[in-house]
């Protein structure tokens, strides 16, 4: 038997183009998407996933290594220079 989670960040589902802050501070330069999930999803019910089991996969575009958003907490996102 095998049991993994997915963990999903921020996930548009009427997949809009966000510009400015909401779209550069992710880490992958963009806001996730259903299809992200829903790749991963077929992935694990796919033969090529049948040895990963216990594993919680989060699909957040990086932003759990960046921890906070722009506008949390009074926090901005600058361009660096």
């Amino acid at each position: 038997m095998r049991v993994n989670s997915i963990s999903p960040g921020w996930i548009d589902t009427q997949y809009t183009v966000y510009e400015g802050p909401d779209a550069v501070q992710q880490p992958a330069g963009r806001v996730g998407n259903p299809l992200d999930i829903a790749n991963m999803v077929l992935y694990l019910c796919s033969d090529k996933a049948g040895f990963i089991t216990g594993e919680n996969i989060c699909i957040d575009g990086g932003m759990t290594r960046q921890m906070i958003y722009h506008g949390d907490n009074g926090w901005r996102l600058s361009p660096m220079e």
